[in-house]
């Protein structure tokens, strides 16, 4: 059984607190990417399971969320300014890039971090959604189920959430969570600033005029992901539709993308499907080790297929 421990990072002016186990070595690390309204938490079995297979595995309470700090600027919580942040924790930490896993929008982020700094990311692991350049023109179906993202940004939407005792976020959450989890959100997001923090993500990435956009991205040099790419969706996901991860492969280096759909499963992938899961990640970077593809060239040499679970 391999513990963690958690470190504060200063980077991009705030505190991230990080957690970090296993031995750091030249190139085991594995960054795992939270998002709404989790905490570093959600990626304790897989933690656990990276560490013992001899990972270094980094995961950081995200800006704004858990023990990390919880800055009012709405810009703190752009992805680029994140990804900065990000890049500076893996520098404070020694790691020159990682295999980097995200879920939410810890799978946003990690998207933009292959984009931004491909230099930072060895692999890339995307958990329920695909690529920006296909949801900047995703269909109206699509479109529909993200009602929520638009909400949030509404300047009455934190009051209409804790209303009646968090009543309309119950009845969000409660579609893919116990009741006992939608409670422990609650308490996170009951802490002072919290709930502004994990709202302000939502203002600084989603804007009204982006959803009617009817033109995907251009696929080309600055859309493309380099390295090798998992992209794992599962049936249950009230919010994200298939079609939204399976067309990313098209932005992602030929040869470099691989698809794995997890059937019955909901939105929160690494607590549902936590042995699943932990079994794709470890063939993955396994995977890689095979190949010996350097961050950000992942086109070097084809990886072989993942075995079906």
């Amino acid at each position: 059984m391999h513990s963690s421990s958690t470190k504060s990072v200063r980077a991009g002016g705030i505190n991230i607190a990080v957690r970090v186990a296993g031995t750091c070595t030249k190139s085991n690390a594995v960054l795992l990417l939270h998002g709404f309204p989790d905490s570093s938490k959600l990626w304790d079995s897989q933690v656990a399971a990276l560490a013992a297979a001899g990972y270094y595995v980094v995961v950081p309470d995200m800006p704004g969320y858990g023990q990390s700090d919880k800055p009012s600027d709405v810009s703190s919580y752009s992805l680029k300014h994140v990804c900065s942040v990000l890049c500076n924790v893996l520098v404070a930490l020694g790691v020159q890039a990682a295999c980097v896993v995200g879920h939410d929008w810890g799978a946003a982020t990690a998207w933009a971090l292959a984009l931004q700094h491909p230099q930072r990311v060895s692999r890339l692991v995307v958990l329920s959604v695909g690529h920006p350049g296909v949801g900047a023109s995703a269909e109206p179906r699509q479109r529909a189920h993200w009602w929520y993202m638009l909400f949030f940004t509404l300047p009455g939407a934190e009051a209409a959430l804790t209303a009646n005792g968090w009543a309309l976020f119950k009845q969000v959450m409660g579609q893919g969570c116990s009741q006992q989890q939608v409670q422990q959100y609650i308490s996170a997001l009951s802490q002072p600033g919290a709930l502004t923090a994990a709202l302000n993500w939502y203002c600084a990435n989603t804007q009204a005029r982006h959803f009617g956009q009817t033109k995907p991205w251009p696929v080309n040099k600055q859309s493309r992901v380099a390295c090798p790419v998992l992209g794992v969706w599962s049936s249950g996901d009230t919010a994200l539709l298939e079609a939204q991860m399976t067309e990313s492969a098209a932005y992602v280096a030929a040869g470099c993308w691989r698809y794995v759909r997890l059937e019955g499963v909901g939105h929160w992938i690494p607590r549902d499907a936590a042995q699943q899961l932990n079994e794709l990640l470890l063939a993955f970077l396994r995977e890689g080790e095979a190949c010996g593809c350097a961050p950000g060239q992942g086109g070097a040499a084809a990886p072989r297929q993942l075995s079906k679970l």
